[in-house]
């Protein structure tokens, strides 16, 4: 498939986009563009959060990861099926009980304006991380295989990818994503399910047969329970898995956003119930999709594509699909889902980005009706011009698996979040509100210390991604040493 057919691809796609943008968001209000009015469908939202929550890194980087990790991901997966009832079911009461449009606003209400405005910061900067992994995946890929042909630099490329967002999200907002999610959830899944179908076809074998192959048995070991110490222990990445649910989610004004704007409670539990099933099996499917790809590089003597000169397993999936001798329609539902896969996240995140930024630091919604709109679009150009400078930025900084450095990072920023929640739910102690933002900063450079502890240090034990749960108890426990007298 030529640079010039992937092009008008997707041209057409976000031309799509666009059209859908302009069906939602012919109310230009800010009412519209944090809380869609409330009036989203509980199931439009789960089915869009699908996307949303997968994204470009699920697309790619999970197949990428199976050679070195088997499908020990889906300890991580079962993980985050019980955070996700932790979500539903004791954080989403509260957001719904105190009708706040950042959830950060509990913060607040619970400590004082120094944690709302810390937990705020956090967010921002989980986010803007979260959300440049993503989008840096999609963006190499559309420059390896399209812009190098016409000489066109990676700044570029990812300057027309932030743009494209900005197109279709700068007036309906959240309403809009709630739509467009859909749309690109439902690429996303169609793309990998043909990927298997053609794959399959080409390696003569019926989907039954791949599945009790003996090449797939090199692949499918799930369960890591052999050593404690290493840090794919099924406990380990259970539990990590459980709390990166509950912090990337649930705590993640991105993901609430979306929930926020069903009807009532009811509606986003079901929502969230819902989703989180199906997500165990969309996890699953990427995971065989993965084997299939290393075991069709393997018999095909497709070597992994380098970037930089560093291997880069991340770019398997876009090599087989684009140049690995499969027919031209694979090629497209790869485009497709892969687009799909890394704007579904990226959109939400630039609109996220903008509510907490006018909300949570410009208390926007204290300002003269006449000026918050303007702020606003102001706020949400800002916020894509800080995009675009991130993700050029890990073109020279990345040299791992793309998913296991975001896990790695939310161990780090989404620590104190989880350890002010937890404090403020499951305690009736207040705090001396001034200095959490220090707590906060000390709990981040223990936890950075004590991940950077070599293993043979401490017997041999691997810190995974538990470094999240410890980062959250450090807060916790800092918590308790400036709480105030009063409850």
């Amino acid at each position: 498939m030529s640079a010039t057919q992937i092009m008008l691809l997707i041209a057409a796609y976000f031309g799509v986009l666009i059209f859908i943008s302009y069906l939602t968001s012919k109310e230009d209000s800010n009412e519209t563009f944090f809380k869609a009015k409330k009036q989203s469908p509980w199931f439009v939202v789960a089915f869009g959060m699908i996307g949303a929550s997968l994204s470009g890194v699920t697309f790619i980087s999970v197949p990428g990861w199976v050679e070195v990790s088997q499908f020990s991901y889906m300890q991580v997966v079962f993980g985050y099926l019980a955070g996700y009832f932790v979500i539903a079911y004791i954080l989403l009461p509260i957001y719904y009980k105190l009708n706040v449009t950042s959830i950060y606003q509990y913060l607040e209400g619970r400590f004082g304006v120094v944690s709302y405005k810390t937990g705020a910061f956090f967010f921002f900067i989980s986010r803007v991380l979260g959300a440049s992994f993503r989008l840096y995946l999609v963006a190499i890929v559309l420059q390896k295989f399209v812009f190098d042909a016409y000489g066109f630099p990676f700044w570029g490329t990812v300057t027309i990818s932030i743009l494209l967002i900005w197109l279709y999200t700068f007036k309906g907002g959240i309403k809009t994503i709630v739509w467009t999610d859909t749309l690109q959830t439902l690429f996303m899944l169609v793309a990998v399910v043909i990927a298997i179908i053609l794959i399959t076809d080409k390696l003569d074998w019926t989907l039954s047969e791949f599945l009790a192959s003996n090449e797939l048995a090199q692949y499918n070991k799930i369960f890591f329970t052999e050593s404690f110490l290493t840090k794919n222990h099924l406990i380990k990445s259970f539990l990590g898995g459980m709390f990166i649910a509950i912090c990337m989610t649930g705590l993640d004004q991105d993901m609430m956003q979306k929930n926020l704007t069903c009807k009532t409670l009811k509606d986003a539990q079901k929502n969230m119930v819902s989703f989180s099933l199906v997500l165990i099996v969309v996890n699953f499917i990427f995971l065989l999709l993965g084997a299939l790809l290393f075991i069709y590089a393997n018999k095909f003597n497709i070597a992994t594509p380098m970037l930089d000169g560093k291997v880069k397993t991340d770019l398997l999936f876009p090599e087989i699909a684009l140049n690995g001798g499969l027919s031209i329609s694979l090629a497209i539902v790869f485009l497709l889902g892969l687009i799909a896969a890394a704007y579904s996240s990226a959109d939400s995140a630039l609109t996220s980005l903008t509510t907490s930024f006018c909300v949570d630091f410009l208390g926007i919604e204290k300002m003269e009706a006449s000026k918050q709109k303007g702020l606003r679009k102001r706020i949400h150009v800002l916020m894509s011009i800080i995009l675009v400078f991130v993700i050029v930025a890990f073109k020279y900084i990345l040299d791992s698996n793309v998913i296991d450095n975001l896990l790695k990072v939310a161990g780090y920023t989404y620590g104190p979040l989880l350890g002010l929640f937890a404090f403020g739910i499951f305690t009736k102690f207040k705090v001396k509100d001034k200095y959490v933002w220090l707590i906060t900063i000390i709990s981040v450079v223990l936890s950075y210390l004590i991940g950077k502890i070599p293993p043979e240090q401490i017997g041999g034990y691997v810190i995974g991604y538990e470094l999240l749960i410890i980062n959250g108890l450090i807060t916790f426990l800092g918590l308790i040493l400036i709480r105030s007298k009063q409850n």
